[in-house]
Order: structure tokens, then C-alpha cells, then sequence
């Protein structure tokens, strides 16, 4: 939960600089918002988020793998899964929220269900889709990952 609202922090910092920008525009008369330039002060607070993000991502990373986990994308599709309706979501659909192209969710989809994390399936309403949904397993791993991604975040 709380990586959650550190992640809504981030989202709505970044979006409020987007709203900054384009206010400072209209300001100026500028209909075009791609003419924006940054104040030293918003680059430097949007470098800082993306470090920072990275930063706790790469220690998150660094210290799943020293207790022995997977790696985090890995625990983000378990997550995905595990809080959708019925545990069940499109392949496109996780791609989106894991930030993951098609052919990369689909790679990652078929790793964890040889691990039996997930099961894969034909989309009920299109033929042509695949589905992923959490297995028991994938509900074990995933809830004994956390409590490692979660000391990483509080500490830092």
C-alpha cells in the first residue's frame, strides 16, 4: 500500500508540471503546448522523479534477487492479475498496466505459467485474444515477494 501512494505521489507531481506548463503557455499566448520550454526548477524536479523512481526500482530489483525471488516484472503481472475481477485479464490489457509491449507480456505470460504462476487462455469475447489469470501458486509467490519489495520502499 504504501509503494501505491508513493506511486500516486510521483503520477500526480508529473502531472501536475504537465498542467503548470501548459497554463504557463496560455499565459503567454502559446497555442501550441509542444513550444513549452522548462524552467530549470521543472526539469530539475522531473530529473529528480525519474531518478528517484529508478533508484528504488533498481533496489528493489537488487534485493528481491538477493532473497532469492524473481524479478520484479514478474511480481507486478502477479499483482495485475491477483487484484483484477475474477484474477483474469487480457494479455493487451496487462501489457498496459505493466507498462510491457505485446510481444514482451506474452514471453513473460508463458514463463510464468511453465512455473505454474499463471494459466493462459482464448479470450471468451475474442477468439483472436489470450488471457492470463493467477494460479494459487502465483498468489503464494506473489505474497511472499512483498514483504521484500515493501522493507526496500519504507527504507528508502
Amino acid at each position: 500500500m504504501q509503494l501505491l501512494n508513493i506511486y500516486h505521489t510521483m503520477v500526480a507531481i508529473a502531472t501536475i508540471l504537465f498542467y503548470i506548463l501548459k497554463r504557463r503557455n496560455k499565459m503567454k499566448g502559446n497555442k501550441n503546448s509542444n513550444d513549452a520550454k522548462w524552467t530549470e526548477a521543472e526539469a530539475s524536479t522531473w530529473i529528480g522523479l525519474v531518478q528517484a523512481q529508478q533508484s528504488l526500482i533498481d533496489k528493489v530489483e537488487e534485493e528481491l534477487k538477493k532473497e532469492g525471488f524473481p524479478c520484479l516484472s514478474w511480481y507486478d503481472v502477479l499483482w495485475e492479475l491477483e487484484r483484477s475481477e475474477g484474477g483474469i485479464l487480457r494479455l493487451n490489457d496487462l501489457g498496459k498496466k505493466v507498462l510491457l509491449d505485446k510481444y514482451n507480456v506474452t514471453r513473460l505470460a508463458q514463463r510464468l505459467e511453465e512455473e505454474g504462476l499463471v494459466e493462459r487462455g482464448q479470450c471468451p469475447d475474442d477468439g483472436r485474444g489470450r488471457t492470463a489469470s493467477i494460479t494459487q501458486k502465483g498468489k503464494k509467490l506473489r505474497k511472499k515477494m512483498w514483504p521484500v519489495y515493501e522493507k526496500v520502499v519504507r527504507e528508502n
